[in-house]
């Protein structure tokens, strides 16, 4: 099992972004608040989880969240939060913009293949999906990783319906 310990300890990465470019802790896009996801959001995060569990098997596969403890989930937020220091890869807490409820997350990592050169999963609670919040916030989160990030060619998943964005 990774400890704490070995996140602190893990050998250097290379870094996904340029070592210049500012990788913005928390911003406002239309609609949402994101905050880089930290073991402070640990109970909001883990009941946004549980409470999607079948949404989120059908958007990543029928491994995760199945099982997902209170202790395992906090070794993946400290995981998150290791990686965002070190700037491997990138995961946000998606709140509304009005107050400081968890809908989801959005992370920015790496593309999987020559093609991609970043991959941007994002999802909302199951309550949320009615109210358009999810296909809102991957518009979103294509707007904005167009206008600030330093990527040429991102992957969204689930797929984005918007016609500004590729479709991947």
């Amino acid at each position: 099992m990774l400890t704490l310990l070995a996140l602190t300890h893990a050998p250097p990465l290379k870094p996904f972004v340029p070592q210049d470019f500012a990788v913005p802790r928390q911003v406002a896009i239309p609609g949402f608040r994101l905050q880089a996801l930290t073991l402070d959001h640990a109970a909001a995060d883990y009941d946004a989880i549980v409470s999607s569990s079948e949404h989120l098997q059908g958007l990543f596969g029928r491994g995760w969240p199945a099982g997902l403890t209170t202790e395992q989930h906090r070794i993946d937020l400290a995981w998150h939060q290791k990686e965002f220091e070190r700037r491997t890869s990138f995961a946000y807490a998606v709140l509304a913009a009005s107050e400081d409820v968890l809908l989801g997350c959005a992370y920015v990592s790496p593309g999987d293949s020559s093609t991609f050169d970043a991959e941007v999963r994002y999802w909302v609670r199951s309550s949320e999906l009615a109210s358009g919040s999810q296909e809102r916030l991957g518009a979103a989160l294509a707007d904005w990783i167009e206008d600030v990030w330093p990527f040429i060619n991102p992957r969204y998943r689930p797929r984005l319906r918007s016609s500004r964005a590729r479709l991947h």
